[in-house]
């Protein structure tokens, strides 16, 4: 069984390929009671097929309906913008942005990097 792996998975022309498409080229060479559930678990136990076919897309969170605000500044996003280039006098190389979600006013609050938390609270 372990040549019959070998070829279906390991080889070169086989590539490390899917557990599906290891499960179809075995069915194609050979048969036994458990083939299925051996082949399976070899692809699971295969340390170089589970580090070179992982899911190269971040998983999802769930879903949900963010409520809508009834007034203003009841929901508020924030979000760093940093890495922009230096103000001329000051030096700001970063930007605080702050959107009210009722009536959508955006605010730009210039800051730097490397602020501290306190700093940011001195500025709001």
């Amino acid at each position: 069984m372990n040549t019959i792996f070998h070829e279906c998975h390991d080889s070169i022309y086989s590539g490390h390929i899917s557990k599906d498409r290891t499960l179809e080229k075995v069915k194609n060479c050979a048969w036994w009671p458990s083939w299925r559930k051996e082949t399976i678990e070899y692809c699971h136990n295969c340390d170089r097929f589970q580090n070179t076919n992982r899911s190269k897309s971040k998983k999802f969170g769930l879903m949900i309906h963010i409520q809508e605000p009834k007034s203003p500044w009841e929901v508020v996003h924030m979000d760093w913008v940093t890495a922009l280039p230096p103000s001329s006098d000051i030096g700001y190389n970063a930007c605080l942005v702050i959107v009210e979600r009722y009536s959508k006013t955006l605010i730009f609050l210039p800051c730097h990097k490397d602020d501290t938390s306190i700093d940011t609270a001195v500025l709001l």
